[in-house]
């Protein structure tokens, strides 16, 4: 009784987090507000009742808002449908293959990246909808746009009261965690939303609202006949882009829900296969993909889930809403909404981490920032093939490194220290050092720490050996004999 009690009640907090962020999310996405909500609804009602993750929360992600805009943008809202259909039942397939855990192996510098380039076009994206302007298309255009932004919010009245009001919700969610913690049970986005919608009736402020059409008329089938008429590099390349951010996002944030309880632990086929289930009925239904949310996951896991009955129940509560209160909706301002996805997509930045990493393993934090550069000056797909890329060029160069050290001189014999992996990469240096050696001195060759040595490698020291003219040389090596 007491675990019901306690799902019930993070259900409430779950679906409190949720409902500013289901409505930004399809806001920013270029999509009914009807739309997002359905998601969330999928989200809990659908993956929720699946196994996999216990504790976490899906429902359409900030993630993937970039690249469903550009979805919508160049095909219309039709194709949606049909590219999410397709995401779930290729995440299905993946799932019942088993290679659910094969994400875990995905670079986390390339996700993190991938990201921090997503925050980026959001921040840069959202900062016109707070100021109720429309948003340049791609990432670089959205940047270059700043200072005529700035301009028009100084210039404007309208612009700057938008903005005004987006920007105080963002230091009401900025602030709430500092108040006392009986206030906290309220959603910090929430309450900043619910003030916009207060100021902006009982102030009569000139700024736009959510637009809404009815929950009926948003939710449509997809139009299996448009297939033949999508180009088919844009088709695979847009669902291969889905599949594997919402995939990898999703199962990263089960790892991370994992750390925060002492529950069951994740099964990652599974929990791929919930995800596949949520994304085709959602896409059956119109709505955009959904993943697993690390904020909505966490919040439920800190109100006190015990199973996964209050990620069903927190569906329950948004079909509720809609269903309810539909007209609430279009009270919200447009800027109040902006003002949330702002803050989320901050949030997506590696700041606190990005100072260590770079002391620590500075090829890591290149390939993290090359893929936030990317995402945001060319694309989703390809910053992360970007990302990929450098990640597999970095692994490479670490795993060829050699090291050549001489570690003892005695008269009549000198030691020679090889370590690290010697491939083709290396050759060049390994040759230099071993013929910068001096001759007329026996050499005591160590090769107990040398992890690897390919086939080049091994005929080059075997030529060096020769080129000695019968000069002493011992090898020492636990790698196959030379």
């Amino acid at each position: 009784m007491f675990a019901l009690s306690s799902d019930v009640s993070a259900s409430v907090v779950v679906f409190l987090v949720a409902l500013p962020l289901c409505v930004g999310v399809a806001v920013a996405s270029g999509v009914p507000a009807e739309l997002g909500l359905v998601t969330g609804i999928v989200g809990g009602l659908v993956t929720g009742l699946l196994p996999g993750s216990s504790l976490q929360v899906s429902g359409p992600a900030a993630g993937l808002t970039v690249l469903v805009a550009e979805a919508v943008r160049s095909y219309g809202l039709a194709a949606l449908g049909l590219i999410v259909v397709a995401t779930g039942l290729l995440q299905l397939l993946l799932g019942v293959l088993r290679l659910g855990r094969w994400f875990r192996a995905i670079s986390l510098s390339v996700v993190e990246g991938m990201l921090a380039g997503i925050g980026l076009v959001i921040i840069a994206g959202q900062l016109f909808a707070m100021a109720d302007r429309p948003a340049p298309p791609t990432g670089p255009d959205k940047l270059l746009g700043l200072p005529a932004l700035a301009a028009a919010v100084i210039a404007s009245p309208g612009a700057r009261t938008a903005f005004c009001l987006g920007a105080g919700v963002i230091a009401v969610i900025v602030a709430w965690p500092y108040l006392p913690e009986v206030v906290r049970t309220v959603p910090g986005a929430l309450v900043g939303v619910g003030l916009a919608v207060v100021a902006t009736q009982m102030l009569d402020l000139p700024v736009e609202t959510v637009k809404i059409s009815g929950i009926l008329e948003a939710v449509t089938t997809p139009d299996f006949t448009l297939l033949p008429s999508l180009p088919a590099l844009f088709l695979v390349g847009t669902i291969t882009a889905f599949t594997l951010i919402a995939s990898a996002e999703s199962l990263f944030s089960a790892a991370a829900v994992d750390r925060l309880h002492n529950g069951p632990r994740t099964d990652f086929d599974k929990e791929l296969i919930a995800q596949g289930a949520g994304n085709t009925v959602s896409g059956l239904l119109g709505a955009l993909p959904l993943t697993a949310v690390i904020v909505r996951s966490s919040a439920n896991v800190r109100a006190g889930a015990r199973t996964k009955v209050s990620r069903v129940l927190h569906g329950v509560w948004l079909l509720l809403f809609v269903m309810l209160l539909p007209g609430v909706l279009a009270m919200i301002p447009v800027a109040a909404l902006a003002g949330v996805l702002v803050h989320a997509g901050v949030k997506l930045l590696p700041v606190k981490q990005f100072v260590p990493l770079w002391r620590r393993h500075r090829g890591e934090a290149l390939v993290l920032l090359a893929t936030a550069l990317g995402v945001l000056g060319v694309g989703m797909f390809e910053g992360v093939l970007i990302g990929l890329g450098l990640s597999v060029v970095k692994t490479a160069w670490d795993t060829s490194r050699v090291k050549i050290e001489t570690v003892g001189i005695r008269p009549d014999e000198l030691t020679v220290k090889i370590s690290g992996n010697a491939t083709f990469l290396n050759l060049p240096r390994l040759l230099d050092a071993l013929e910068a050696l001096p001759s007329g001195c026996p050499i005591r060759l160590d090769m107990t720490d040398l992890r690897h040595r390919d086939h080049a490698c091994t005929m080059a020291l075997l030529s060096w050996v020769e080129r000695r003219d019968g000069q002493d040389v011992t090898l020492v090596q636990l790698t196959p004999s030379l």
